[in-house]
C-alpha cells in the first residue's frame, strides 16, 4: 500500500491522505481498523514538540483515535489509541491555556476572556476549569464591565478552588465598589 511506505519515509502528510483516500474507497475493507489508525497515527505524527505550536494536528488525530474507538473497539489497536488520544487532549488543553495566558498577560483582555469561555466549554479538568473561571471575572473587571464582573463572580463561586477563590473575591468587591 502506497500509504505505509509514505509511513516508513515518515512523510507523515501525504501517508494520511493516501490512508484517508483507501478509507473512503474501501470501507469495507477487511483491515480497515489498521487503515484507521493508522491515519490517527500519521497525524499524532505531525506533533510539534511544544504545546505552544499549532496543534491542528492533534485536534485531527483525536478525530480518528475517536473513530478507531468508536467503530473498532474490539481490535489490537484500541490500547495504544486511548493512551495517544488521552496524550493529544492534554496538549490542546495546555495549548489552549497557553494562548488565554498570553492574552491575558498581554492585556488583551476581551481576547482572553473568549478563550477562557471556550476552555470552559470544551474542558472538564477542574483546575484549568477554575483558573479559566477566575480570568474571566478578571478579564470583566479590566475591560470594566462590571456587572458582567459580578454576574460571572456569583455564577462560578461554587466551582473555584480555593486559591482562585480568594482572587475572585477581592475582585468582586472591586466591582461592586465601581457599580456603586
Amino acid at each position: 500500500m502506497q500509504a505505509d511506505i509514505f509511513y516508513l519515509e515518515e512523510n507523515y502528510v501525504e501517508s494520511a491522505a493516501a490512508y484517508l483516500l483507501f478509507r473512503d474507497f474501501h470501507p469495507k475493507h477487511e483491515k480497515i481498523s489498521y487503515v484507521v489508525y493508522r491515519i490517527a497515527e500519521s497525524y499524532y505524527k505531525q506533533l510539534p514538540e511544544t504545546d505552544d505550536r499549532d496543534l491542528e494536528a492533534a485536534h485531527e488525530a483525536v478525530k480518528y483515535y475517536g473513530e478507531l474507538l468508536s467503530k473498532y473497539a474490539g481490535t489490537k489497536y484500541v490500547k495504544d489509541a486511548k493512551k495517544k488520544m488521552k496524550e493529544c487532549k492534554k496538549r490542546l488543553r495546555n495549548y489552549e491555556q497557553y494562548v488565554a495566558d498570553f492574552y491575558f498577560k498581554t492585556e488583551v483582555y476581551s481576547a482572553a476572556k473568549w478563550r477562557y469561555e471556550y476552555i470552559l466549554e470544551n474542558f472538564r479538568n477542574k483546575k484549568l476549569r477554575s483558573h479559566s473561571m477566575k480570568r474571566i471575572v478578571l478579564s470583566s473587571y479590566y475591560l470594566k464591565e462590571f456587572d458582567s464582573c459580578l454576574e460571572l463572580s456569583t455564577k462560578y463561586s461554587n466551582d473555584l478552588v480555593k486559591n482562585d477563590k480568594s482572587k475572585v473575591v477581592e475582585f468582586t468587591r472591586y466591582c461592586k465598589n465601581k457599580t456603586k
